[in-house]
Formats: structure tokens, sequence, C-alpha cells
């Protein structure tokens, strides 16, 4: 009996044993789904070169878990009806986890769709990683068990922002324009509630909303800025709508600041040049001169494809993916899940946690400027002698913002 019993214990700890080791030398497969055709193909293209390049650094022995990562890369055309048929492709191929991150029109499509089939299909549940769709719905009233978000949303940048221009004696009047989609909407609810409080002496003396990805000539707008007084423009645009919206302002004149979010971003570092030396600034939570591992895997990039990495959303997805799997002992997608909430794990930028209440990264923002690349601060992207330096650093704590979200678990 006691020989018996023995045995049965041995086997149940082999078993333990496998169970904790399973994924490792796994395949994960994950769905890239974003655009790689129209004005904002360039963004695309540079962020499946970062998926596909941190797959490869984070892979096997170099991830907690030890699975290997393989991305499929899909063009969604910057559509959500594209988005929705290009889900259904990666999940005919047996994906379980999808990112995206170009567009929040996309994004909300792709939670509402996830949510849907995850309802319908129990077992074959998908996971949403969200590396770069900022609109703070989709972690508050939209909130998902099925989403993580891995780069800081919409009033978290704006919080951070704000905080620092509330001592900028030159911020006045300020002009907000965005594009007109969910994100550029939220941009500028949250910079009117911000200044508000904060600086309530400052003028709000224009405001535009434009097409997303669709404008090739951006002199009318400027002239309207011009003619408004700004001595400010706030803004959440991206890619071609960025790069163009500076070239403009370069070529019309207009000297005032830009806070911007997306000034690393693919095109606009070339749209600058040096004309906006000193008065463009961008929130976000890194920057080209961290140095580290970060300058590090940047060198190589760089090397690789001759091309500027600046979406480090990319890294801290990867790092906290698997050090979920790795707690959960699986990549199943629900076991993932539950693992990953209130993960926390050292980043390139800190220490980091995926808080449980939202599935919203809290991680530590910097404000940079765009100035002359120097001895100190030397990175300068798409070879424009220029860079953006760190000006202040934001703890989590202080970019952190309250969440609505009832978050609705399995079982």
């Amino acid at each position: 009996m006691k020989f018996t019993t023995r045995l049965i214990a041995a086997a149940a700890l082999t078993t333990c044993a496998f169970g904790a080791m399973a994924q490792k030398g796994e395949t994960v497969k994950i769905a890239w789904i974003d655009p790689l055709s129209g004005l904002m193909a360039p963004v695309g293209s540079n962020q499946l070169k970062s998926f596909q390049f941190f797959a490869e650094k984070f892979s096997g022995a170099n991830n907690p878990a030890g699975v290997k990562f393989e991305i499929i890369g899909i063009d969604n055309k910057l559509s959500p009806a594209e988005s929705l048929n290009a889900l259904k492709a990666a999940m005919d191929q047996g994906v379980r986890y999808i990112t995206q991150g170009n567009g929040s029109s996309v994004a909300g499509a792709l939670i509402e769709a996830v949510n849907k089939h995850n309802e319908r299909n129990p077992g074959k549940e998908i996971l949403f990683l969200n590396h770069s769709a900022v609109d703070p719905d989709f972690t508050n009233s939209k909130c998902s068990f099925w989403h993580f978000r891995f780069d800081a949303d919409t009033s978290m940048k704006m919080e951070a922002m704000t905080t620092f221009m509330k001592d900028d004696a030159g911020v006045k009047k300020v002009y907000l324009f965005n594009q007109n989609y969910s994100h550029g909407h939220q941009v500028a609810k949250f910079a009117k509630e911000n200044l508000a409080r904060k600086r309530p002496d400052v003028k709000i003396v224009g405001e535009d909303l434009h097409p997303l990805a669709q404008v090739r000539d951006f002199s009318p707008y400027i002239a309207k800025i011009k003619a408004s007084g700004a001595d400010t423009v706030i803004t959440g645009n991206w890619g071609s709508d960025l790069a163009l919206l500076i070239k403009a302002a370069n070529e019309g004149g207009y000297t005032g600041k830009f806070y911007t979010y997306y000034t690393g971003v693919t095109g606009t570092p070339t749209a600058l040049g040096a004309g906006g030396a000193g008065r463009v600034y961008q929130i976000a939570y890194n920057h080209y001169n961290m140095g580290g591992d970060m300058g590090k895997w940047m060198g190589e990039f760089k090397q690789k494809f001759n091309d500027d990495f600046y979406t480090g959303s990319v890294i801290t997805l990867f790092k906290g993916l698997s050090g979920a799997m790795a707690k959960a002992k699986s990549t199943d997608p629900v076991k993932v899940a539950l693992a990953f909430e209130g993960l926390k794990f050292d980043n390139f930028n800190g220490e980091v946690e995926m808080r449980k209440t939202d599935h919203q990264m809290q991680q530590p923002l910097y404000l940079s400027v765009w100035q002359k690349a120097d001895k100190k601060y030397p990175y300068n992207p798409e070879n424009t002698g220029m860079t953006l330096a760190p000006v202040k650093e934001f703890p989590s704590y202080v970019s952190s913002t309250p969440t609505s979200c009832q978050m609705k678990r399995p079982g």
C-alpha cells in the first residue's frame, strides 16, 4: 500500500513538473494587425519590423517562459472592417494572441469582436495586446478582461504634459488641433479639462478636427492657427498627419510651440529638421536617449534596418507577456491573462505594473524637446542631426489616472 502511494505521489510530482515546463520551446503566434498601405504605411512597416526584431530578441532562453514568439503581419489598411477580416484570418491560423495600436477606432472594433468571440467560444479564447491605441475608454467604460494596454492612455499623457505646461509662462493662447476620431476627440477633451484646472488663465483660441490620414496639405490649417494668435498648439496627431502638419508650419512661418504625443514617429523628425528646435515637445513613455539596453537595441535595430526604433511598448509587451506565461506556467490565454493582472517587472523605463483593475500599464513618462544632437544626447533619428532630449521625468504616480472600469472576469 505504501509502495503504491509512493508511485502515485511520484507520478503526481512528475506531472506537476511537466505542467510547469510545458510551454518551454512552444511557439506562440501573435497576429500583428496594423497598416502596411496608405499614408500610415511607413509607421506600420516600422512597427512590424520592431515586433519581428524583438520577437527574436525575446524568444527561447531569452524569456522566463522559454517560449518562441512568431509574428504574423496582416495589413488592415487602417480600417476597422479590414481589421475584423484580419482577426478572422488570424483565428483560422490558430492564433490566440493579437496586437494592434494604430487607430483607436480599429482597437475599439477589435475589442468588441474579441469579447464576442471569447464569450461564444470557451476554450478558444484570444487576448488583445494593445501596443499603442490610447483611447481612455478602453480601460474605463469599455474595459475588457481580454484587453491589455502597454502604452499610456491619452488622459495619462495629458496629465503629465499639462503638469509641465503649468509652469511654462510662455503658454498663454492654445490651439487644439487633432485627428477626427476618438483619440483626437479625447486629446482635445482632456487638454481643456486639465488646462482649466491647472492654468485657468490660458485661453483656448481655436480648435480643429481633420480627417484621419487623408490630408496632404495642412497649410490652410496653419494659416488659421497663425490668425488665431496661438502661441502653442496641442496635438495628438501621428504619422503623416503630424509630419505634414509640421512641414506646413515650417513653410508657413509659424513659430509657436507644439506639444505633441508622437514627434518621434516615422517621418516627423525629417519634417522638423532644425526648424522646430527648442519649441517642439513630446510626452511619451520613452525617448531616443535612454541608454542601457534600450540604447543598445536601438543601435542594433538601426544597423539592421537603417531605420529608427521608437515603439518601446513592443519591449514592454514581450517582457510582460513572457513573464505572465512563466507565472501561469501556461500559454493558455485565460491563465496568462489572470497571471498578467497586477504583474510588476523591471523595464527599460523603470519598474512598471499592469494594473489589475483595468489592464492599463502603469509606467513613468518623459517630456522631451527637439534639439540639436550633442555628446550628452547623441541619437539622431532619420539622420537629421537632431534629437529628442529629456526635459522632465514623471514617475508612474504622477501620470496615473483613476479608472471607472468594472471588470467582468471569466467564471
